[in-house]
């Protein structure tokens, strides 16, 4: 069992999301208020706490957010997650892993210009919503 970081939106897609006190997930939509929400399979996405720490070696200012993730943990193998596989965050929040990666924007975004390199395409991890709810930082989350 982990727990959550930080959680994170943006009002546009290909920008930098922000960390905030909460958020509002919505079964079958996403995330009230945030670009990626809609009847899709990537309506939420999250990214491993560990992961940001290794880029962090590279880029000490990455703050939550910045690699595009709604939702940061810490505890969980998020990159050994496979599709199909259910978390259990908060009271009553229930997500159903439906990719693993994806490219970024624009042939790089801008970590991986300046770093040479961008986890997101190896380890964010992209969810759709099965049961909604309120999530915060410091709630747990658990690979069901």
């Amino acid at each position: 069992m982990g727990y959550i970081e930080a959680v994170c939106i943006s009002t546009e897609k290909g920008v930098v999301k922000e960390a905030v006190p909460e958020i509002v997930l919505r079964a079958g939509w996403g995330i009230e208020g945030d670009a990626h929400a809609g009847e899709w399979h990537r309506q939420v996405s999250m990214l491993a706490g560990e992961s940001i720490d290794r880029m962090r070696e590279k880029m000490h200012e990455l703050d939550h957010g910045v690699f595009a993730e709604n939702i940061v943990t810490r505890g969980i193998d998020l990159v050994s997650l496979v599709p199909g596989e259910r978390l259990q965050a908060g009271e009553s929040v229930l997500l159903e892993v439906t990719q693993i990666g994806k490219e970024c924007h624009n042939d790089g975004c801008a970590i991986q210009r300046a770093t040479g390199d961008c986890i997101m395409p190896r380890e964010g991890v992209f969810c759709r919503v099965l049961q909604g709810g309120t999530l915060q930082a410091g709630m747990r989350v658990a690979v069901l």
